[in-house]
């Protein structure tokens, strides 16, 4: 079998590790990176430390609106899928990426294979759902990380090609996880500046915010960093280049000391901060489940969320993006650690995937 494989975006490349290495064993990839994600903290280190294979073709598409991102993005992907002439091409997730990808194929119809498909915020002003509702749409296998999934497909009239394969983030975190248990404390801290010249926290909170909805305007960033000011141990805030310029504002303003303000790191570096949390605060969607993976409290700035199975028990709770919602439901929220189900599977997902093809 030959694939093309589509990613762009930061948690495709971590997804993209754990499947591309069953895929290689025995078949032909042919690996696309459109260049959605281009700074080297939220790209290339991620090839180099998952040891995925160099991109066969860069897009380098870069920022720009949503409409001139995909359609750049169609453009060389149809030139790709027209030299190439794969079996399948495979996309994951919810990006302009994804979309971009799926629209190239079905036009000169080769089929698609959807890796994360079924997910469902019910919330179409997102463009990540507007993105993945509509790639489900015109896939011919549809892999889904949970009956969860399965069952919003079958509520949408979508039965053919279904699979619950279980989920290919939860390979990747089970595999890496091993590597950073290998690594002291120091090994980590020491790769980055700002934490060394904050003496290395024993105990410390995690947070990431970056969907435009919490950070549209200044003062929901303050709102946020208010919050962080009043926990009981030291923040770890890798910031998106994005943001940085008015998070950094919002911190001298303010004299705001309680957050470590970082580059983004790289995904093994992630897991540790992760794993080791007292909490996490995020708006991100991977990174809630991966808390959820490696048994770490989350709470997550958001009205609704796709991985709804990580709110039973409250391993992950959902808040306002406003100071006093924010410290309530960090210091005020009982976690079930003693009945925690299985919901992601047991790290096998990609090879399911790639049996289920063959």
């Amino acid at each position: 079998m030959k694939f093309v494989t589509i990613i762009g975006a930061r948690p495709q490349f971590v997804k993209a590790a754990a499947v591309s290495r069953i895929i290689r064993r025995n078949h032909q990839e042919i690996l696309v990176h459109t260049g959605q994600h281009y700074d080297n903290n939220m790209s290339e280190i991620f090839f180099d430390e998952l040891h995925i294979p160099k991109p066969d073709y860069n897009l380098g598409v870069g920022s720009g609106s949503h409409a001139k991102q995909t359609a750049d993005m169609m453009i060389g992907i149809e030139e790709i899928l027209l030299k190439e002439k794969p079996d399948y091409i495979l996309v994951y997730g919810d990006t302009n990426s994804t979309l971009a990808g799926a629209i190239a194929a079905t036009k000169i119809h080769i089929p698609i294979v959807h890796v994360e498909a079924g997910l469902r915020s019910f919330n179409m002003n997102m463009p990540e759902e507007q993105n993945r509702i509509l790639t489900d749409r015109i896939s011919k296998f549809l892999f889904c990380p949970t009956n969860t999934a399965v069952e919003n497909l079958k509520a949408e009239g979508i039965t053919q090609g279904v699979y619950d394969v279980g989920d290919v983030m939860c390979d990747a975190v089970l595999y890496y996880e091993k590597l950073i248990n290998k690594n002291g404390k120091d090994y980590y801290f020491n790769r980055l500046e700002k934490l060394i010249e904050h003496n290395n926290p024993e105990s410390w909170y995690l947070a990431t915010i970056h969907r435009a909805e919490n950070t549209d305007n200044i003062e929901k960033i303050y709102e946020i960093l208010s919050a962080f000011e009043e926990f009981d141990e030291p923040v770890i805030f890798p910031v998106h280049p994005r943001t940085k310029e008015m998070v950094l504002q919002v911190m001298n303003e303010n004299s705001f000391k309680n957050t470590i303000i970082t580059q983004p790191v790289g995904y093994i570096d992630m897991l540790f901060y992760a794993k080791n949390a007292i909490k996490i605060v995020t708006d991100s969607g991977g990174l809630q489940k991966e808390a959820y993976i490696l048994n770490t409290p989350c709470v997550t700035v958001r009205d609704q969320t796709e991985w709804v199975e990580t709110l039973n028990g409250n391993h992950n709770i959902l808040c306002k993006p406003n100071k006093k919602d924010i410290i309530d439901k960090v210091f005020n929220t009982k976690t079930d650690m003693e009945n925690k189900n299985n919901y992601y599977g047991n790290g096998d997902a990609s090879e399911k995937i790639i049996n289920f093809l063959r």
